[in-house]
């Protein structure tokens, strides 16, 4: 690789992981790499990898055959998907950069101490979207609510999940790894992360909801995670669950379990529904796991990938009409949103999250992503009111007049 702006007496105390993270973000830009910047659920570290290009995944791609990298993939499954090869790795834990663990760690971390990383005295650009989004009022979302009730009571679909999109001015201050770090400390049990590359753009998100998970490259996870509610600290044990939430939550898990069905696959564990918070939110989660290895399945998690997304969760039930009509009515195009995103083959594992509670970065505004679960039994104002409540994950972080956009 060649190494630009090598500077071998320019040494400096990378245990400063803000003006590492900084300094790499900014590299990238600068010389036209990809970048992607995460925290799984529950852990201290931080990761980073910069890959030189972004390469586009075949439809019959391998996750278990993948070298490390990032994978980021679009709502509609008919779109290319896109894959950042980590070309330089790195993993802070604590604020510190942790020793190699492997030749890429070692190599990366050589790159990383010739690098004049003091001399960056400004916040990092970033990747901005090209094409300027389009938002969705808050009365033509209700409109697009009372019509998906209309379709349910027809007999189209079950369930649907129709999205919208707020547009936000950045706040003048807005600094990405800042907000990355206030992420990580508001949202412990998300996959935060920070995504910015040529072709897409730039992402900044934190998503409750596992696709799929390979661990160690034996077990095989994946949850259905639906239902809505403000979290202000209560007792879990304590939540009550209208019938809505728990029929919404409830198609989840069937079509999960339909998943399973179509590859003929009986051995598998189910826990749940609990409550759960993600963040300032309740959802309810069942969690469903698979030994790869007991069941002779070990491309578990690229199969179950192509069959689960995109989910209930994010589309409706049964997929095929409910994905048109998100296609005919919802009146913008979702992106990289309610797609997914995630690590591949770090620790020989995989984690693939839903791209949800995400915003996509322009120069100086910010576009915000959320959708409702939609059945029988919504009511049009109070799925509004959801979608505001989880626009409000990123809306506090990035907007310069955070409390002014949460008037009904």
């Amino acid at each position: 690789m060649q190494q630009e702006k090598v500077s071998t007496s320019n040494a400096v105390n990378i245990a400063e992981e803000g003006k590492c993270l900084s300094f790499l973000i900014q590299w990238a830009f600068d010389n036209q790499y990809a970048v992607a910047v995460w925290r799984l659920p529950f852990e201290t570290m931080h990761h980073v990898v910069l890959s030189r290009s972004e390469s586009l995944l075949p439809a019959d791609a391998s996750l278990e055959d993948l070298q490390k990298g990032f994978i980021f993939a679009p709502f509609d499954s008919s779109r290319n998907r896109l894959f950042l090869k980590a070309d330089l790795a790195f993993t802070f834990s604590n604020g510190a950069l942790l020793p190699p663990q492997d030749q890429l760690d070692g190599e990366s971390l050589t790159w990383l101490t010739g690098q004049r990383i003091d001399e960056l005295e400004k916040k990092p650009s970033y990747y901005a979207t090209p094409d300027h989004p389009v938002a969705t009022s808050r009365e033509s979302f209700l409109h697009l609510v009372e019509r998906s009730i209309h379709e349910i009571a027809n007999g189209t679909f079950e369930k649907v999940v129709p999205s919208r999109a707020e547009i936000v001015e950045l706040d003048p201050n807005f600094d990405i790894v800042p907000a990355f770090h206030s992420l990580c400390a508001q949202n412990p049990n998300a996959l935060v992360s920070f995504v910015s590359s040529p072709t897409i753009g730039s992402w900044l998100g934190a998503t409750p909801e596992i696709l799929v998970t390979v661990e160690n490259r034996r077990i095989f996870k994946t949850v259905a995670l639906a239902g809505t509610q403000p979290y202000h600290g209560q007792l879990l044990k304590d939540v009550a669950w209208t019938q809505k939430d728990i029929e919404e939550q409830a198609l989840v898990e069937r079509y999960i379990i339909s998943c399973f069905k179509k590859i003929r696959l009986r051995e598998y564990d189910e826990h749940g529904p609990r409550t759960v918070v993600a963040g300032h939110l309740l959802h309810l989660k069942s969690e469903f796991k698979v030994d790869m290895q007991e069941t002779n399945f070990p491309q578990l998690g690229t199969v179950m990938l192509s069959l689960l997304h995109p989910t209930a969760a994010v589309c409706g039930s049964p997929l095929q009409p409910a994905r048109h009509f998100i296609a005919s009515y919802e009146g913008y195009d979702r992106q990289y949103y309610s797609g997914y995103l995630g690590p591949v083959n770090f620790s020989d594992s995989i984690h693939i999250f839903v791209n949800l509670r995400c915003a996509q970065l322009l120069h100086r505004e910010g576009v915000l992503y959320a959708g409702a679960g939609v059945t029988i039994d919504s009511v049009p104002n109070e799925e509004l009111e959801e979608t505001d409540i989880k626009l409000n994950t990123l809306r506090s972080i990035i907007s310069a007049s955070a409390q002014d956009r949460l008037q009904p």
